[in-house]
């Protein structure tokens, strides 16, 4: 599996993204909340760059025990990719779109943290403990 580190974590603020190319791809790598997410920038309706899109969260309503609809909540804030071409909504998170997460998704790449070693100057050691490395990469594996 390739890596290609993209960027600094501090690059990528929360609720941010970085549109990059690797290997002949165009990839959308995001910070929700912290965490880094990679998904393909092409959208499976009709190819739109979806990750151009809108970032928000989606509204839903609750089901009362009757089967009546009861209260909307806004859920998911920072975490719902909106294809700037027609709305089809994706979790940032998994790929998988809001109507069908089983049969329609962007594919999702594997993000980790590395650290740049002192001695070697190389990143690949996946950050599992605070550390106080001053500068991290943001790494996606193809």
């Amino acid at each position: 599996m390739a890596q290609h580190r993209v960027a600094t974590v501090d690059e990528i603020r929360p609720g941010e993204r970085k549109i990059v190319q690797l290997e002949g791809r165009s990839i959308g790598v995001f910070n929700v909340k912290g965490t880094f997410y990679a998904l393909r920038n092409v959208c499976p309706h009709q190819g739109a760059e979806v990750c151009l899109g809108s970032i928000g969260g989606m509204t839903v309503c609750g089901n009362q025990e009757d089967g009546t609809l009861s209260e909307l909540r806004f859920e998911k804030a920072g975490e719902i990719l909106r294809c700037p071409w027609h709305g089809w909504e994706f979790e940032i998170r998994t790929g998988k779109s809001i109507f069908n997460p089983l049969g329609c998704y962007i594919k999702n790449y594997p993000v980790t943290i590395g650290q740049k070693d002192v001695a070697d100057g190389e990143t690949l050691r996946v950050e599992t403990y605070p550390t106080s490395v001053e500068e991290k990469f943001i790494i996606v594996h193809l």
